[in-house]
């Protein structure tokens, strides 16, 4: 177990999003995510949900998890991917959890049945090793937008008033 085991699992527990560098992407890419087990597990592929191109053939990810005080890296780590399959008991465990946290799903009837047909669950577990600890200088990773996806909120997206601009929004 890492020094840090502690804060990446405070942490992937309370941010709803991490930061996934996937390979050959020039930039990384948001995921929502549910954290059991000591594991993230994220959903990609499929009609309609989040495209995460190359993830599941991949070995090892760096993983960001966002500080929810501050708004910035709070710590980036190497996990172990690992496909979950179908039919499995793992998958009899993830799926409905993940289901009961995928809230902008059109329908939640057949929703893992679904899965289990097009789209593919990624166990990413912690490996120990931090590329990037709390407190370091992130560089310009701030001003990494999220790129387009069909895996958004349906609908208009609420009004917000009194909120600031970031520089990168502008």
């Amino acid at each position: 177990m890492s020094e840090w085991s502690a804060l990446v699992e405070e942490a992937a527990k309370k941010s709803g999003l991490v930061w996934l560098e996937l390979p050959g992407l020039p930039q990384p890419r948001a995921a929502w995510h549910l954290w059991h087990d000591g594991s993230l597990y994220v959903l990609t592929g499929g009609e309609g949900e989040q495209p995460l191109p190359g993830l599941p053939e991949a070995r090892t990810v760096p993983v960001t998890l966002p500080s929810k005080d501050k708004r910035g890296r709070l710590i980036t780590f190497v996990a172990a991917v690992e496909q979950v399959q179908a039919g499995t008991e793992l998958w009899d465990e993830v799926a409905p959890l993940l289901a009961k946290e995928r809230l902008n799903a059109a329908t939640h009837e057949g929703q893992v049945e679904h899965w289990a047909e097009e789209s593919y669950i990624v166990r990413l577990t912690p490996t120990g090793e931090v590329t990037q600890e709390p407190g370091r200088d992130a560089g310009d990773y701030a001003t990494v937008r999220p790129v387009p996806s069909p895996a958004t909120t349906r609908g208009r997206a609420p009004r917000m008033f009194g909120g600031k601009r970031r520089k990168a929004d502008r």
